[in-house]
């Protein structure tokens, strides 16, 4: 009989790993604004990620995943303020899309 005793290890790490990717914990230290609330701040950069997974199932979470990378991006950018592009509830989101400044 062939054992495994490896694999319990290898999946503990990969959840570990996955508990400390701000795509699944979020993102401190940026704070989400409308477009009227930036007329005062910096601009930084235009940021956009695709979400990875689709689907009635899965959606939600992709776009969640998706806006946390976004906001990550925006900090590595010295952001504190991301603005997302606004999207029409009930529809496919297939590119998330942010503005990023600094206030």
């Amino acid at each position: 009989m062939t054992r495994f005793p490896a694999i319990p290890l290898i999946a503990a790490a990969l959840l570990a790993a996955c508990t400390q990717d701000p795509g699944f914990v979020g993102v401190p230290g940026i704070r989400e604004a409308e477009a009227h609330e930036v007329g005062a701040c910096r601009y930084l950069s235009n940021i956009s990620m695709t979400p990875g997974v689709y689907g009635p199932l899965l959606a939600e979470q992709g776009l969640r995943y998706a806006r946390n990378k976004v906001k990550e991006d925006a900090i590595a950018a010295g952001a504190n303020t991301v603005v997302f592009e606004k999207v029409t509830p009930g529809t496919d989101v297939y590119q998330v899309r942010a503005v990023a400044y600094r206030c």
